[in-house]
């Protein structure tokens, strides 16, 4: 039986993982920065040897996409260095390790979906950092590693564009949210769903990267759009330009694009991701966008 070691438990992802992990016959060992610090290498040789850990599921991210651009040190520690101890136990120990990694690696200039061996040239801090981590995973190889690349992730856990949006929707007559940024969200019990399903199918010499996202393709107003719809909010999004986003609406959330102002960090336009490897791989179902915000906003109560 694996013992699984999930970081970040408090986050969007491992906390969906920790929901689905009562369905699997795994032993989990579920951390957080106050139980397990991923950024002192000790403290990580330590627990792994302790617990017999044979997996890591990598949750664990600094995420604060604008104050990584000041914050560069602890973003590094946290995006990078502590990928890099991970991959090194991993290979040690023989242990399979799964980490999570972004579309931020890339700078949203492309034309069609990004397949994992596009060219990656991250705009900002919070992806320099996040690709860092990806390249010190493949530089020290541990046998049955992989990097799942997602984006736009949302859940009933943490703080996310569908929270806010639903709690904008009540309070306001009206928002206006970009048009001009195009990808596809992440519903983190999906993702977590297909990553408890592969890891018993992990097998590979070199680290292999996967994209994962819902299917479907829309603007972050579309999504709104939904948001408002399902929920049966009477609230009138409208569409709105990157450049004009933060004088004209400066009280809704910065979701992913580059936003012309000095203190935030720039952001990818195009996030659509390549899903075609994954599936092929792990003969992974992937659900529709609509169908999975569905899921959520029903777990949430907010469906109408």
């Amino acid at each position: 039986m694996p013992n699984i070691l999930v970081t970040g438990t408090n986050g969007q992802l491992g906390s969906e993982i920790k929901e689905l992990s009562v369905n699997y016959k795994y032993n989990f060992f579920f951390t957080d920065r106050d139980t397990l610090d991923i950024t002192d290498q000790r403290s990580i040789n330590e627990f792994i040897s302790i617990n017999n850990i044979n997996t890591i599921i990598n949750c664990a991210a600094y995420t604060a996409v604008d104050k990584a651009e000041s914050e560069q040190s602890l973003a590094d520690n946290v995006n990078h260095q502590a990928v890099k101890y991970l991959a090194q136990i991993s290979k040690e120990k023989n242990i399979n390790l799964i980490h999570i990694s972004t579309d931020y690696v890339f700078d949203g200039k492309n034309y069609k979906p990004y397949s994992e061996d596009d060219k990656t040239n991250p705009n900002g801090v919070y992806g320099k950092t996040k690709l860092d981590g990806e390249k010190a995973l493949q530089k020290i190889n541990p046998k049955n590693s992989i990097i799942i690349r997602t984006s736009w992730v949302y859940s009933s856990y943490g703080n996310n564009f569908v929270k806010t949006m639903l709690r904008l929707g009540k309070e306001k007559k009206q928002l206006a949210v970009i048009y001009d940024q195009v990808g596809a969200p992440t519903y983190a019990g999906d993702l977590a769903k297909t990553i408890l399903e592969i890891v018993p199918n992990i097998e590979n010499e070199k680290t292999e990267i996967y994209n994962y996202s819902n299917e479907g393709v829309l603007s972050w107003y579309d999504f709104a759009k939904e948001i408002m719809r399902m929920a049966k909010l009477d609230c009138t999004i409208n569409p709105i330009e990157t450049k004009e986003y933060l004088a004209l609406n400066a009280d809704a959330p910065v979701p992913k694009g580059k936003v012309e102002h000095p203190t935030t960090a720039p952001r990818p336009h195009y996030s659509l991701l390549n899903k075609s490897k994954i599936k092929n791989t792990f003969h992974t179902s992937i659900p529709f966008w609509k169908d999975s915000l569905d899921v959520c906003l029903k777990k949430m109560g907010e469906r109408r």
